[in-house]
């Protein structure tokens, strides 16, 4: 009938339709609080409901609109494992790690697609791969609070696979890049998406716009500094991340469920992993 994670909403919801002789059951779920009624009950109950809201709309307007704090877990467990990556690299320094999976524009164009994806795990030193993963922490967590887990960690990892082969196109040649802040910039980018969809849905296309601007303020102060800064990687990062933020705006307003959290997660990794096992074959 109804989800939220506003439990005293939810309340409201309960007490209405008992007030109405109904039979609601509310329940916990990661999405939130779900109110379920009898298949028996369901019109009954979707018209009390439905008055209910048109007397309550501030209340109801609040509601939506609460903030969702950052899933810090989330930030925290991938920002750990490019780190970890970054330990093994230089554990196993043996391997060809960098020649095999940077983001080599003229190999990339030659049909070493991998390369796209592999790259976004590799970082030339210590200051690099901290930078990142405190990017990720931060950005990746902001980004799951509201699409979730798993998905938010596989449109990141697309958004950076796609920015790193944007790239090589536009180079075209000799260029080689590596770091994961593409994907970071792509989830700057999605979170200016989902913004600019957050207040369309209003009618505020000024708020809508200052949003796309912050994000953009954001990418010229941290994605433009330094001489070995791939200033185009990390603008293609971030113009892919807009439609990808606007699409899962409106094709996933609230939260998937967790298998289909999983679901994601694990096509993400998988395709990580795959990546890898296809450049050290």
């Amino acid at each position: 009938m109804r989800v939220t994670r506003d439990h005293k909403l939810a309340e409201e919801w309960e007490l209405t339709l008992l007030a109405q002789g109904l039979s609601p059951s509310l329940s916990w779920t990661s999405e939130g609080f779900v109110l379920t009624v009898p298949a028996t009950e369901v019109e009954r109950a979707l018209v009390g409901l439905s008055a209910y809201e048109r007397e309550n709309p501030r209340e109801l307007k609040v509601a939506k609109e609460s903030a969702k704090p950052p899933d810090l877990v989330t930030g925290a467990a991938v920002a750990g494992m490019v780190l970890l990556f970054f330990v093994i690299t230089e554990w196993q320094a043996g391997l060809p790690w960098f020649e095999r999976g940077s983001a080599d524009a003229e190999r990339i164009l030659g049909g070493e697609f991998w390369r796209i994806v592999t790259a976004l795990t590799l970082h030339a030193n210590l200051p690099h791969v901290l930078s990142n993963a405190v990017g990720i922490a931060l950005f990746l967590g902001a980004l799951s609070s509201v699409l979730g887990p798993g998905l938010a960690s596989a449109l990141v990892l697309l958004a950076g696979a796609g920015g790193n082969l944007v790239n090589a196109f536009v180079h075209g040649g000799a260029h080689v890049s590596v770091g994961a802040s593409t994907a970071v910039f792509g989830a700057v980018g999605m979170l200016g998406g989902l913004g600019l969809a957050s207040h369309r849905r209003k009618s505020a296309s000024r708020r809508a716009w200052l949003t796309v601007a912050a994000a953009l303020a954001l990418l010229a102060m941290l994605g433009t500094g330094g001489e070995r800064v791939d200033v185009l990687a990390h603008l293609f990062g971030f113009i892919l991340g807009i439609p990808l933020g606007l699409c899962s705006a409106f094709m996933a307003p609230s939260p998937p469920g967790r298998l289909v959290q999983w679901s994601w997660g694990s096509v993400a990794f998988a395709v990580l992993i795959g990546c890898w096992l296809i450049a050290l074959r």
